[in-house]
């Protein structure tokens, strides 16, 4: 079990337009509290002691309104970004926030409950959560066989379809120099944006990566749309 989470809080939320135009994404109100208000709780009765949260859009606005995350029994410490960083490069900038162990990767745009306590298998760098796919998202983007528990990119015998949920369970060294290489076909420095998609896939390719199905709720809260739905699901 890790005691370290990062929640990505960076993205400029075009989708969730003209609610974000004067607030960041995860301070919107989902049940009558901040979305991300939300994770920090669920952080928190997983036992997690330590969050990093990365902020750009509006940025200020989430310090001010969380502190130091002593309300959640939290510490919470900032990763500001000049400009979004994507997932890639902003997990990268603050890597020096988190220790060496594995931590806990949380996008700040998902709603899921129970938030489910991941652990890495023997030889991985990487836990995915998995979900069903939903309307908006049919294609999925990682194939699973729950039975054997193997993991592909393309299709193959006994695997469906699942959609990567958000949420994972990464070890430090998945973003050492050598990843990154086979990954993206160069080496990022601190400051420079990149998705982490290719990178999970790397992972996986190389048999690095493990997975799990998530069979509570989920929501991936991307749209107006879809926050009025989570509203309505609250309430």
């Amino acid at each position: 079990m890790t005691d370290q989470a990062m929640i990505f809080a960076a993205g400029e939320g075009k989708r969730m337009r003209p609610l974000t135009l004067n607030k960041p994404k995860p301070l919107l109100l989902a049940g009558g509290k901040p979305l991300i208000v939300w994770q920090l709780e669920k952080l928190a009765d997983l036992g997690i002691k330590k969050v990093v949260i990365n902020t750009s859009h509006l940025g200020k606005q989430l310090p001010e309104a969380l502190g130091t995350g002593a309300t959640w029994g939290l510490q919470i410490n900032y990763s500001p970004e000049q400009q979004p960083l994507e997932t890639g490069g902003g997990l990268l900038q603050a890597l020096p926030l988190l220790s060496a162990a594995p931590f806990l990767v949380v996008n700040g745009d998902t709603w899921c409950s129970p938030l489910p306590d991941l652990k890495l298998e023997p030889g991985k760098l990487a836990q995915l959560l998995l979900v069903s796919n939903p309307d908006h998202h049919l294609q999925g983007d990682f194939y699973f066989d729950q039975a054997s528990g193997q993991l592909g990119n393309q299709a193959f015998a006994n695997a469906r379809a699942f959609t990567f949920a958000g949420i994972s369970l990464l070890d430090p060294d998945c973003l050492a120099p050598r990843h990154q290489q086979a990954a993206y076909q160069r080496i990022f420095s601190a400051g420079e944006a990149f998705a982490l998609a290719p990178l999970l896939r790397h992972l996986v390719d190389q048999g690095l990566a493990a997975a799990q199905v998530h069979g509570g709720d989920w929501q991936d809260v991307g749209t107006p749309q879809r926050l009025k739905q989570l509203n309505e699901q609250l309430a």
